[in-house]
């Protein structure tokens, strides 16, 4: 079956499901695009692993787990999204050790949380992206500009960042990541980083 890689487009909060995000993944060679619902938390986990300037006080599961794998020179290779049943994607994780594969079933929000750590290329079958796949097509698709960044950048709290002041925009970003509000802390950092 043929493989086809894809990149993280980016991620917003779904319009559909409460406390859901959308995760968008698009496709390397082509201009379709794989949308996966995911949760909160794991959708926090895969936006601090997209925004580089962004450190948790304290490890997340996923970081935990790359540390685990790094001290028994355990490498993951590659993530394949294999299956899609009811709306539901599967994905392995490939992982190599002193020369061995080994495949491990996985939820695809951790599989591709997972793949970003390690750097680890993200794959699907052509099946899948012809059943799930959005294709753009025209104008609309060339006005969209590859980006790790996630999609929504906007902080949803009452107020409009861009009348505050560099000082209140620091203590902002401060206090997101104490609080471990990583989107938030994402879009205060992106609204000093336009003033700098």
């Amino acid at each position: 079956m043929n493989l086809i890689q894809l990149d993280i487009k980016g991620i917003s909060y779904s319009q559909t499901q409460t406390g859901a995000y959308a995760l968008l993944l698009s496709e390397v060679q082509g201009n379709r695009q794989l949308p996966i619902v995911i949760g909160a938390f794991e959708a926090q986990s895969i936006a601090i692993a997209l925004e580089k300037d962004i450190k948790p006080p304290r490890p997340l599961t996923h970081d935990l787990f790359k540390t685990f794998s790094d001290t028994f020179f355990i490498k993951l290779s590659r993530v394949i999204i294999h299956k899609l049943v009811d709306g539901i994607f599967y994905a392995s994780l490939i992982f190599v050790k002193d020369g061995q594969e080994q495949t491990v079933d996985a939820r695809t929000s951790d599989a591709i949380a997972l793949a970003l750590r390690y750097k680890a290329p993200i794959f699907t079958y052509k099946t899948i992206l012809d059943k799930a796949g959005i294709e753009l097509k025209g104008p609309s698709y060339t006005n969209v500009k590859q980006s790790s960044k996630p999609v929504e950048t906007e902080v949803k709290s009452g107020f409009d960042l861009k009348n505050l002041s560099l000082a209140e925009l620091n203590k902002l970003l401060e206090d997101a990541v104490a609080n471990e509000e990583y989107e938030k802390a994402a879009s205060i950092r992106d609204e000093i980083t336009k003033r700098s």
